[in-house]
């Protein structure tokens, strides 16, 4: 196999969805080890979970092919362009789902097997199948196959769904819809020529702005319940009170935003930036219990 048939088999598991996942694992496990970290356990479930997340961005690839197509940002992946046979990528996304889950079968517990594979199901079945094509609720329910990668890092510590783990699958719900929301935005015209009903299309960008807010209000309390709930301390706190109602200024300033496009790129970049620092911090908890 040559370098570039490497490369194009590398793009279609979407690296970049990836790495941005590995890094909220990451934050789940340390927050849930407090202070004593098993290296191995770590180091097979990022890479256990991190081959799941991949078969599914490959399944996700595939399906969506014909929206891609339409799409400026996606027209040029590599099934579009026919760089991959299509009989190819799904083997690729069966094998690649299959070994990240024997692995958490056999090196973690059974529930972190079960919660990946429910994170798995909704993002290839429930949202790229169907939710995503029907209405603006399929970001809502894409959200939630996103919100997976935190608990199973929790989960293959504690191996137990306690208050921490539903709490983190709460924060990362919640962050993910403003997230996407500002992605729909600077996108528009590509969701509209690719017919994928949104919010900012099916109810437009003032009300997409007002329900940016909520969720970003929503985010910031749901943050704060780890400290509540004593998996955190004061400085994680007063970290994530700060980043969110900066995130909330910005939200607000949308509103008179003269370009709406900057605008929203601008909230997309600060999001990744909100979730770095969430990671960085709730595993700094992790290590320092």
């Amino acid at each position: 196999m040559s370098k570039l048939q490497i490369k194009n088999y590398y793009t279609l598991a979407k690296p970049g969805i990836i790495y941005g996942n590995a890094i909220t694992v990451i934050g789940g496990f340390l927050l849930a080890s407090k202070g004593v970290l098993d290296f191995e356990l770590f180091l097979l479930t990022l890479i256990g979970i991190s081959l799941v997340i991949a078969s599914g961005c490959v399944f996700n690839n595939f399906i969506d092919r014909d929206i891609d197509a339409r799409m400026e940002r996606t027209k040029k992946r590599v099934l579009v362009l026919g760089l991959v046979p299509e009989f190819n990528a799904l083997i690729y996304a069966i094998v690649l789902g299959f070994l990240g889950i024997k692995i958490l079968v056999l090196f973690t517990n059974i529930l972190t097997v079960l919660i990946a594979l429910f994170g798995f199901f909704f993002y290839v079945v429930v949202y790229s199948l169907f939710a995503k094509r029907l209405n603006s609720y399929g970001t809502l329910i894409g959200s939630i196959s996103g919100a997976v990668p935190p608990v199973v890092g929790y989960v293959a510590v504690s191996g137990t769904l306690d208050a921490g783990a539903i709490i983190l699958f709460l924060i990362l719900t919640l962050w993910q819809m403003p997230h996407s929301y500002a992605i729909a935005i600077y996108r528009l015209k590509d969701y509209t020529n690719a017919h994928i009903p949104v919010l900012p299309i099916s109810s437009g960008i003032q009300t997409t702005k007002v329900h940016m807010l909520l969720y970003i209000i929503l985010f910031l309390f749901a943050s704060l319940l780890l400290t509540i709930y004593g998996y955190t301390g004061t400085y994680y706190a007063v970290i994530m009170a700060v980043v969110s109602l900066l995130w909330l200024l910005m939200g607000v300033l949308g509103f008179s935003a003269k370009d709406e496009h900057k605008w929203a790129r601008n909230m997309f970049t600060y999001s990744i930036l909100v979730i770095c620092v969430f990671s960085i911090v709730i595993s700094l908890s992790g290590i320092f219990a």
